[in-house]
């Protein structure tokens, strides 16, 4: 087996054996956006169904939950302990994070918004981590076959362009190499 040189040979080749074409968006990326965005549905519909006193709202929450359940488990598909709910959390916090950070853009506080998309990025980074066993102390909490172990150890391993002090800012590097939906 020949050894991987750097982060972007390794998403080329990890990219290339999950897809039929490698020159698609990354659907993991993409899919990680839309469990987001269902968890601010079932978010919306409670706070609709309690504003509103129609019950309506209530009874969509689990078909939007199920749905959200079955996209996790494409990205997810086994785990250990809370890493499913720390994930969702993680997806979540980011989300709106990143929604109130639009909102304090759109009300002139830049410092603000920027302060909070970092905060965003950073927890989508996190997610991430957390789910590729990248996370410092965390390779072994949930199974992960042997072979995407070593490619997890081999990326973790892989020095990013720029150094990042933190195991976080390590993480960020690796989601900027690694994550990427503009590949097309």
């Amino acid at each position: 087996m020949q050894k991987i040189k750097n982060v972007k040979e390794f998403v080329e080749k990890l990219d290339a054996a999950k897809k039929v074409n490698p020159k698609d968006l990354s659907s993991d990326q993409d899919l990680s956006i839309g469990i987001m965005n269902l968890i601010s549905i079932e978010e919306h519909l409670m706070f609709s169904g309690a504003k509103t006193g129609k019950t309506a709202f209530y009874d969509q929450i689990n078909q939007v939950r199920e749905m959200r359940k079955r996209m996790m488990q494409k990205i997810i598909p086994s785990y250990e302990g809370e890493v499913w709910c720390i994930s969702k959390h993680l997806l979540a916090s980011s989300m709106r994070l990143f929604e109130v950070g639009t909102k304090a853009l759109a009300a002139g506080d830049r410092e603000l918004a920027y302060s909070l998309f970092d905060d965003s990025y950073e927890l989508y980074c996190v997610f991430w981590g957390l789910n590729m066993g990248m996370l410092e102390g965390t390779a072994d909490l949930k199974y992960v076959p042997k072979e995407k172990k070593a490619a997890a150890k081999t990326v973790a391993s892989v020095s990013a362009d720029t150094p990042a002090p933190t195991s976080v800012g390590r993480l960020k590097n690796w989601v900027k190499n690694a994550v990427n939906c503009c590949i097309e």
